[in-house]
């Protein structure tokens, strides 16, 4: 989510949109076998709970959602039930929902679908919500009937998509700085090319807890490291900044290897460290280019020399700390 469109970029087909749909319905299924990460378990000291810190439930029999018409593989319902299909062994504890980008006027019977949701599912602990941070007439209304909501833990408006500039405007930096003062977490949706702008508004809120989706969209199909690398650099340096090691898959396309990936998630770690950096998957739109089992064995490779302690943090630790779970 959050420009998925974008992730396809003409790349994709239907027929393929709907094969990376079945693997995440049918999660023993190995449709793509170059791309598969098989790690023995002996290996690994598998973590006793996770928290998916980036899930995306929806139905647009309930609710709106325009880009999905750009993405036919994605245009139906994707649920509790289809997330544990996907899911299926991998000891996932708890669930962070974040905002599907449907209509600002909808934002809240989307908090209400989702509560409705979690009395079915224990294990959806949290919301990232969406306020339209750029209407200083109604955001505070907004921030303050979220913040009544007990499972609302942090607020998201999308950046990436927006002209260059969106994120610098007076009303948009006061409203992240207003999510600060509730105590709010801001979730970063941004691509790579955005990542300046970004830097320079968390300067501007030193106050709010930011977290970055998507490690900041990376241009992986383009082997694009730089200027990505260096922008990512300065926005780590701001220690009230985490950063969710998620999307790389969906950045990289069908095709993917993870030798296209780690790089990219290595230099996350690099300027996060393990303290700072989130496990979480951004499902279903990595059914775009692979299923649940793809992202987390390709987590498991890339944690395989940490200690338990900062595997531990990865993997539930962080997420917990940040959104208060």
């Amino acid at each position: 989510m959050g420009g998925v469109v974008n992730a396809e970029r003409g790349t994709r087909n239907e027929r393929n949109g709907e094969r990376g749909t079945r693997n995440a319905e049918q999660p023993g299924e190995v449709g793509r076998h170059d791309a598969r990460i098989d790690v023995p378990r002996s290996e690994f000291r598998v973590p006793r709970s996770i928290i998916d810190a980036h899930v995306h439930f929806w139905d647009p029999a309930e609710l709106h959602y325009p880009w999905l018409e750009g993405v036919p593989s994605l245009g139906r319902p994707f649920l509790p039930s289809d997330y544990g299909a996907a899911t299926g062994e991998i000891p996932i504890a708890r669930v962070v929902f974040v905002e599907c980008n449907c209509p600002p006027e909808e934002a809240g019977r989307e908090v209400a679908f989702v509560e409705r949701l979690a009395q079915g599912e224990p294990r959806l602990t949290g919301i990232v919500a969406f306020a339209n941070l750029a209407d200083s007439e109604t955001i505070d209304r907004q921030l303050a009937a979220l913040s009544a909501c007990h499972s609302v833990k942090g607020i998201r408006q999308n950046i990436q998509g927006q002209p260059a500039g969106f994120c610098r405007r007076h009303a948009f930096v006061e409203g992240v700085w207003k999510v600060g003062r509730r105590e709010l977490v801001f979730d970063l949706c941004a691509t790579h090319d955005q990542l300046g702008e970004v830097a320079d508004l968390v300067r501007d809120c030193p106050d709010t807890r930011f977290v970055l989706d998507h490690c900041g969209k990376p241009a992986i199909r383009d082997r694009c490291f730089e200027p990505w690398s260096a922008a990512l650099a300065r926005l780590a340096a701001h220690k009230n900044v985490c950063c969710k090691l998620s999307g790389l898959l969906t950045e990289a396309g069908e095709r993917w290897r993870p030798e296209d990936l780690l790089p990219y998630a290595t230099r996350v770690v690099e300027c996060f460290g393990p303290e700072r950096v989130l496990y979480a998957s951004d499902w279903p739109v990595l059914t775009l280019a692979g299923d649940y089992r793809d992202w987390y064995g390709f987590t498991e490779r890339v944690t395989h020399g940490w200690s338990a302690t900062d595997r531990s943090r990865f993997y539930g630790d962080n997420a917990a700390r940040v959104y208060g779970l």
